[in-house]
Parts: structure tokens; sequence; C-alpha cells
């Protein structure tokens, strides 16, 4: 096979470079609201986990994923990977919070 690249390739790898920043961008748009609720929650002493709350989001990008034909265990692999990661920035605030009363 020759070095060249189709130009179609090139295009839709080209797309998934800026699918990929924009999902950067999301996510990062997405952890600067849950510090804001981190620290809302070590504020007001609530639990940094909120396994209801946790439910219904899966339920809900689950029935999102199948309306967008993306396969809903994949989704709800994604969603668990970002709250287990937001419950972890949730207890460091809560602990700092405790260390360092108001």
């Amino acid at each position: 096979m020759s070095g060249t690249v189709p130009p179609e390739l090139s295009s839709l790898r080209a797309s998934i470079d800026n699918i990929d920043a924009a999902l950067i961008h999301m996510l990062a748009e997405r952890f600067r609201c849950t510090r804001a609720v981190g620290a809302l929650k070590a504020r007001e002493n609530l639990p940094p986990a909120d396994p209801a709350r946790e439910a219904q989001q899966i339920a809900r990008l689950r029935a999102l994923a199948r309306d967008a034909d993306l396969d809903p265990d994949f989704a709800e692999k994604f969603l668990n990977f970002i709250v287990k990661e937001v419950i972890r920035h949730h207890e460091r605030m809560r602990e700092q919070a405790d260390q360092n009363p108001a």
C-alpha cells in the first residue's frame, strides 16, 4: 500500500479530530459545573454521591443513546466512569472543607 491517504479518509479523520476536541471541551465544562456542585455539597454538608440522581442520569443517558443509535451499555459505562471521577473530586472537596472549616 502506498503512503498516500485517500482524501475521504483525511476528511473523516479531520472530522474525528474536531469531534474529539469538542468532547474534551464539553468534558471540561461538565467538570467545571460538577466542581461547583461539589463546593455546594461540601458547604451544605451533603454527601458526595447521590445514588438516586445517578440512577436517573443512567436511565436518561441510556434512552438518549438508544435515540442516537449508540450502544446504551457503552453510554452507561462512559457515564459511570465520569461519575466515579466526579465523586472522587467531591470527596476530596469534603475532606478539604472538614480540614479547613470556615
